[in-house]
């Protein structure tokens, strides 16, 4: 925990201020799917997360979210990511809303940066709601992107204060932010630049796509080991690959994170990170195909004989991240509804069904593969 921290005040629940460290996690579900996703909350809050997210995504899930608020005791987070002007929908029946910087730029380009927050700022003002300000390394807002072409870490550190010098405008305090990375030491790298730059900014933390077990809970751990070690993180979540029946384990994670923590139990993995890095999102109603999990869980499996080669391969099954983390691998799996599109890098290779794109994903892993050993020689 950190005692430096502002106190930010969440129906009943603290975060900051020296509180003890929260969790969160995330409905799977569909949000237009009401009992699917009833049933998801109360599990994961019947699991111990102090908070569930729910996504929404357009006036539709806006409308069936009135049902869900009433049918669970939990603590109901909103995610608005691309449009932003959902909140004053959404407000009235969620407890916090997570708004993406590098998102406000979609709807409304007539407006500035600032009125667009000012603007959330008042609804949240108005339903006594908390924010969070989340910046992730997917979608950084191309202005901040634009000006540290060379220092992505800096780019996040910096549209994430810039926000916060915004609030700080409007009067308003009742907010986190959280700085993500699918690379545990930028996690590292970002929160602590962060938390020197605005020490009394209470911190989620996160490391996203962390991906699947057990990889993704020893990628997030190495994160949040050595941040919550030093006082820097007020709240969290595991951001894990799961099948939706098992996303209750985010819980666990995080709070055995916390307690081997609180314990001075840390678990040293030297040489992780040095080979084959996969990462995947985290399961959520913004998956268009549910054989996105599946399709992951494959791709670790038919990968495995590369392990030992430094490469990065992301599968992604969300329309948000999707484009930015496959953007920046050497192999990209973005999943669609019905096509998976493979890219290499920002290169788009072509358009495969998802039972047929494991074995191109193959060809050109070994390819590439081929390609670093003829370099090397």
């Amino acid at each position: 925990m950190s005692a430096k921290t502002r106190a930010v005040h969440i129906k009943g629940l603290q975060i900051g201020g020296g509180a003890p460290i929260s969790v969160q996690s995330m409905a799977a579900t569909r949000t237009q799917d009401i009992d699917a996703t009833v049933g998801q909350v109360n599990l994961l809050h019947n699991n111990g997360a102090d908070l569930v997210r729910v996504a929404i995504d357009n006036d539709k899930d806006a409308a069936c979210l009135k049902e869900v608020r009433n049918q669970t005791q939990a603590r109901l987070v909103v995610d608005l990511q691309e449009n932003y002007r959902l909140a004053e929908t959404v407000a009235p029946f969620v407890d916090k809303m997570r708004y993406n910087p590098g998102h406000l730029h979609h709807h409304e380009r007539e407006k500035t940066i600032e009125q667009k927050v000012e603007w959330i700022v008042n609804i949240a003002k108005e339903h006594g709601t908390a924010l969070r300000v989340g910046v992730n390394c997917g979608s950084v807002a191309p202005a901040f992107l634009e000006k540290y072409k060379n220092d992505h870490v800096k780019a996040i550190v910096e549209s994430a204060s810039y926000h916060c010098d915004i609030l700080d405008k409007l009067k308003f305090e009742n907010f986190v932010v959280s700085l993500k990375d699918s690379d545990p030491n930028k996690v590292i790298e970002c929160n602590q630049q962060f938390s020197q730059r605005r020490p009394d900014v209470p911190i989620h933390l996160g490391v996203t796509e962390a991906g699947l077990l057990p990889d993704g809970a020893i990628k997030t751990r190495i994160a949040f080991e050595k941040l919550i070690a030093k006082g820097i993180g007020d709240t969290l979540r595991v951001s894990l690959t799961l099948p939706f029946d098992e996303k209750y384990k985010e819980v666990e994670h995080g709070r055995q994170i916390i307690q081997d923590v609180k314990d001075g139990k840390f678990i040293s993995v030297p040489d992780f990170g040095k080979g084959l890095n996969i990462i995947s999102c985290p399961s959520c109603s913004r998956v268009q195909n549910n054989d996105f999990v599946e399709l992951a869980q494959q791709v670790k499996e038919v990968t495995q004989y590369a392990k030992e080669h430094k490469l990065t391969i992301a599968v992604m099954g969300c329309r948000v991240n999707g484009p930015g983390e496959t953007d920046d691998a050497d192999l990209g799996l973005w999943c669609g509804p019905n096509s998976v599109t493979l890219k290499k890098k920002s290169e788009t290779l072509g358009h495969y069904g998802y039972k047929e794109v494991l074995d191109v994903l193959k060809e050109r892993l070994n390819k590439i593969i081929d390609e670093k050993k003829l370099a090397e020689v």
